[in-house]
């Protein structure tokens, strides 16, 4: 035991911090829950409904087919790789320039940037992530011995990344450029002539561009951006290639309402096939086969309720802006959340979340989880911030969330901010 201490204590692993949502949980047991007053949970970004019963069953059937506990390719079925091509061609247009070997499936979205952290960089190399951050971005390129550089954004600028102050972070170090969009914990959604712009950056400084988007369905108004269309556009050289710049991440769970069957997936250059074959063969072997397998024939009949389910949060949205507190202030939200401004001058978002928690039955997270800072303190103005995930709850659940959240303005004894 002595012995397997001291080789712990050497290991990159603890110098990440605990895992987040647990902590958030942990709060919320000590409120007494009652019929009239149940916990409402707008903590972790969880789908709010089922899948569809078609797609329910057609994973049953996969499950107990025999062939399904095999392995396949570490790229993953040919005919969800198929049926992936298709439905971006959906997503991003007809002129979409995606083929099978661009794709490769992966045991859900984490290990997808895992495995494309892994492909590009390696121990002691720099990594540009936007601040707030998602948490197991940061976690991931810790644990990996990689540096996150603090792309920092801010509620003035409604918390998009700047493409001025990310080129004055490149060093001869940086190995990639990352971003989530729709983001997570913000909830902001990048333009595509901002995504472009990036784009542009990243292929002039010969880097990769890693996007994460794992909410591009929850975009109702027109493609997430255009890099995979062959048409240029005027912010990108002549000479742009999606292939030589781009590694596109995305994750099944929220559009499918199938986070427990982990499946995601990459869509990047063949030329660094080998290297990301070599990180998925390490990591995973094979994604799980059945979810696979019922996915691919069902893709574009499962369109309409990917569709509806996007509606359905954007109205949920709407009822959130219009619900919560006039002192509580919407800084960005869109897809799975909403980044909020809590009242209380000079206390700490992660007090608040606490107390909201133990005491009015409300599960949601601060800042301080998304960035640097101390035991879930924030730094500097972030310390004020609370990320609300809209698609846990019904419409009823957000209206009483948001009558708690003004119940406590009176309860907390806090001294309210007047602005």
């Amino acid at each position: 035991m002595w012995l397997y201490n001291r080789q712990l204590a050497k290991s990159q692993i603890l110098i990440i911090l605990d895992p987040r949502i647990p902590q958030a949980y942990q709060w919320s047991e000590g409120y007494k829950a009652t019929p009239e007053r149940p916990l409402l949970d707008m903590s972790q970004g969880v789908p709010g409904i089922p899948p569809p019963k078609t797609l329910l069953d057609a994973i049953a059937i996969a499950s107990s087919d025999p062939s399904s506990c095999g392995y396949t390719a570490n790229a993953g079925e040919p005919l969800l790789r198929d049926a992936v091509v298709d439905e971006m061609k959906t997503i991003y247009g007809p002129g979409a320039d995606v083929s099978r070997e661009d794709v490769s499936v992966t045991a859900g979205c984490n290990l997808a940037f895992a495995a494309a952290a892994m492909t590009v960089a390696s121990k002691g190399d720099e990594v540009i992530l936007p601040v707030p951050w998602y948490f197991n971005h940061e976690m991931t390129l810790t644990m990996l011995g990689m540096k996150p550089i603090r792309l920092v954004t801010s509620p003035q600028d409604g918390f998009q990344p700047s493409v001025i102050e990310c080129a004055k972070l490149i060093t001869p170090a940086t190995r990639a450029i990352v971003l989530v969009t729709p983001n997570n914990p913000t909830g902001a959604i990048y333009t595509p002539e901002l995504i472009d712009s990036f784009a542009a950056l990243a292929y002039e400084h010969q880097l990769p561009l890693i996007i994460d988007e794992t909410y591009r369905d929850f975009i109702i108004d027109g493609p997430p951006h255009r890099l995979f269309t062959t048409s240029h556009t005027s912010s990108l050289p002549q000479s742009w290639s999606w292939r030589q710049t781009l590694i596109h991440l995305f994750s099944f769970s929220k559009s499918y309402c199938i986070p427990g069957h982990r499946l995601g997936l990459i869509v990047s250059s063949p030329s660094i096939g080998p290297a990301l074959n070599t990180a998925l063969d390490n990591t995973q072997i094979c994604a799980p086969r059945p979810a696979q397998r019922a996915l691919a024939p069902l893709l574009p009949s499962l369109r309409p309720f990917v569709r509806a389910s996007a509606l359905a949060v954007q109205a949920r949205h709407v009822l959130f802006k219009n619900a919560v507190p006039r002192r509580w202030h919407i800084g960005s939200q869109g897809a799975y959340y909403a980044f909020v401004k809590h009242p209380f001058k000079d206390v700490d978002a992660s007090e608040v979340c606490k107390r909201v928690a133990q005491e009015i039955g409300v599960i949601s997270l601060p800042a301080g989880f998304f960035g640097p800072g101390v035991e879930g303190r924030a730094e500097g103005e972030m310390g004020r911030w609370i990320r609300f995930s809209v698609a846990n709850v019904d419409d009823e659940k957000v209206k009483k969330v948001c009558g708690r959240l003004e119940e406590c303005e009176s309860t907390f004894g806090w001294e309210l901010d007047p602005k």
